[in-house]
């Protein structure tokens, strides 16, 4: 499958995508890459290869439910620009 400009310029107002008409034919290049990368995938033999498994097949590993403080305080507070204790400083806002 070949695009022509008119289709280009078509998928660009599509796309919402301005282009000039100097960029045209580098778009058309591109985008003619791009479907010849698909079609080589229809040449690609799939008899008896299952279909991967959706989301709606497949078990979610479950993790245990414990609640942890992640033990993390001073890499988090290495962040900040100001600390007291284990506490953020930041300037007083209200007057």
């Amino acid at each position: 499958m070949s695009l022509d400009p008119a289709t280009v310029r078509r998928i660009a107002r599509l796309a919402r995508i301005g282009i000039d008409e100097s960029d045209l034919p580098a778009l058309q290049r591109e985008l003619n890459g791009i479907l010849g990368w698909i079609e080589q995938l229809n040449e690609v033999d799939i008899d008896g290869v299952e279909p991967m498994v959706g989301t709606g097949h497949a078990a979610l590993r479950m993790r245990e439910d414990v609640v942890t403080d992640g033990d993390a305080r001073d890499a988090v507070l290495s962040n900040a620009p100001d600390a007291a204790g284990p506490y953020y400083t930041v300037p007083k806002v209200v007057e």
